[in-house]
């Protein structure tokens, strides 16, 4: 029976797998796989006191070259649903649209690559090499027993791919505009400034912490960290929050509390971002506490075959050069990276995480053809 990608995504995203629920949304996507004939391997986890996640890894083939398909049906919460054309979870299709949770980012790029397999193996049926699967249920909350994990069971049982192709929506608005070959890595930061509360009539008797917090928020703000690298921007960091928990005006608080958010090139670590954040902080105040850190380093595949393939078929089909784009927030792609190659193609990205989130049809066909062609030449004789 031919696999239908319209139907199939339609399927996916009725499953309302808002993390950390699965809500029966990686069933939908094992049983065509199962059918045509790859090995399932159900690879659940949880630990430490988090949620379970759900995810599996699957494959056909034993030889190389390997490739994986690596991607999620996990999805964030739809927000007010009142606020919605068409409920986020009926998947309903309007003058070639179709809307809800999910369709871009990204149950229809799942759907997409396993109706190309479909495809492709209906005219390559003893074709030379592995295509598999790996699907986790973690990438938009903690991702931390999701891809990271499975690829430390990939590896364990010999299934690590030669190349991978993460189906995150890579353009901005046409599909065809950008492929992803990094990503910025982002570190969180929380910094605690000391003072002396005391009475804002006897300022002498106390010590305000929150001039030199100020000071400090904007020297971390206006500081140049780097001017870039040929294939990432700038590292910026912004402040997100300032708070002291002061409800007197008449009272001078005993410290104050910022959060900020860093973007990072591979100019940096965290361990040298951390570093240059005491350098500047120090030059104020030592009296502070600082905790720095994150899951999401800096990457890069640099240009070469792998990228070159996924480009090229790219450009068959949408007439557009794609531009080698770093970014965007993460992706489990960032997981990946230590392992293989990783390149990001998928939907757009217009409307990901927003009321009304949608994919255009003949956009979803698109990507059907241009993953099967990808697959006809990574296993092209």
């Amino acid at each position: 029976m031919k696999l239908d990608v319209v139907t199939l995504t339609q399927d996916l995203v009725r499953c309302p797998s808002i993390t950390p629920e699965d809500a029966g949304a990686q069933e939908v996507l094992k049983k065509p796989l199962r059918d045509i004939g790859f090995e399932i391997f159900d690879l659940p986890f949880d630990g430490n006191g988090s949620y379970p996640v759900q995810n599996f890894f699957a494959r056909l083939g034993s030889s190389s070259p390997h490739i994986c398909y690596a991607g999620h049906t996990d999805v964030v919460p739809p927000g007010n649903e009142e606020s919605w054309k068409h409920p986020p979870f009926d998947a309903v299709i309007e003058q070639g649209i179709m809307y809800g949770r999910g369709t871009s980012d990204m149950k229809g790029a799942n759907a997409a690559f396993t109706v190309a397999v479909s495809e492709f193996l209906q005219s390559n049926p003893d074709f030379d090499g592995s295509i598999s699967f790996l699907i986790t249920g973690d990438e938009e909350a903690e991702a931390i027993n999701g891809t990271v994990r499975a690829l430390k069971w990939m590896k364990d049982n010999n299934h690590i791919p030669d190349m991978c192709l993460v189906g995150e929506s890579a353009s901005p608005t046409e599909i065809g505009q950008a492929i992803k070959i990094g990503r910025r890595g982002s570190l969180c930061g929380e910094l605690t400034i000391y003072g002396t509360q005391g009475h804002t009539a006897y300022p002498d008797m106390a010590d305000n912490p929150l001039p030199r917090l100020a000071k400090i928020a904007d020297a971390l703000s206006i500081y140049e960290f780097d001017q870039g690298t040929e294939h990432f921007p700038p590292t910026n960091l912004q402040i997100t929050s300032i708070d002291v928990g002061n409800s007197a005006r008449n009272v001078i608080p005993a410290s104050g509390r910022s959060e900020f958010n860093i973007r990072f090139n591979t100019k940096w670590t965290m361990e040298t971002l951390d570093q240059k954040l005491r350098e500047i902080i120090e030059q104020i105040t030592d009296d502070y506490t600082l905790t720095a850190g994150g899951n999401a380093h800096p990457f890069i595949t640099q240009p070469g075959e792998w990228t070159n393939l996924v480009a090229a078929n790219v450009k068959k089909h949408t007439n557009m050069a794609p531009t080698l784009s770093t970014s965007g927030g993460t992706s489990d792609a960032r997981f990946v990276a230590p392992y293989c190659p990783v390149v990001e193609f998928g939907l757009t990205n217009e409307s990901i995480h927003q009321v009304d989130e949608h994919l255009r049809i003949a956009d979803l066909e698109k990507l059907v053809t241009i993953y099967r062609d990808i697959l006809e030449n990574t296993f092209k004789p």
